[in-house]
């Protein structure tokens, strides 16, 4: 069952795909802390975050004609920042690995910065050792709320392999609660 909010979006897409300005704008303030907060777990840097997402709405105001069923603009959001997401992986990646060439011919003895990591609780904790992308999940299904299909669709997976992953990560940390007692 739709709720009130669901109407609502698609509502607001509808107008938005009809030139309604301000329909787009109720949308970018309601949608806006949801998609950063995704863009920001994905990159793991709030300033990368915000970057993101500001390139995303782009792609999504660009876009958003295109969409056919208004239904999908979450998971079709939400796939938009998961791929701009990916970009700016990629090309930190790559510029890590210019720098750290760089650096190496520069001063090969050189001592990687320390870490310090704040304290946590042991839950955050052991999510924090899962890997990026078990993390990800955990928190587009539980904090995001966003359904199975959802996910599917936003990570361009199958449901099946969102449903094992999700499995897989659960009995993970269960494992690691059982661990600790």
């Amino acid at each position: 069952m739709r709720s009130r909010q669901d109407v609502l979006d698609e509502l607001l897409v509808l107008q938005t795909q009809g030139g309604d300005v301000a329909s787009l704008d109720t949308l970018a303030r309601r949608w806006h802390p949801k998609l950063l907060r995704h863009a920001t777990r994905l990159t793991g840097e709030a300033e990368a975050g915000a970057d993101v997402a500001q390139e995303a709405w782009v792609a999504i105001v660009r876009g958003l004609r295109r969409l056919q069923d208004p239904a999908r603009f979450r998971a079709w959001a939400y796939r938009i920042v998961t791929r701009k997401s990916s970009d700016w992986i990629r090309s930190r990646v790559r510029r890590r690995r210019r720098d750290d060439r760089a650096a190496a011919e520069a001063a090969p003895a050189a001592v990687p910065p320390s870490n310090p990591s704040a304290e946590v609780g042991w839950l955050r904790q052991a999510i924090a050792e899962l890997a990026a992308d078990r993390q990800v999940l955990l928190a587009m299904f539980y904090v995001e709320g966003m359904t199975v299909p959802e996910i599917s669709e936003a990570l361009s997976i199958p449901r099946g392999t969102v449903k094992s992953r999700l499995f897989h990560t659960r009995n993970a940390l269960k494992a690691r609660l059982e661990e600790r007692e």
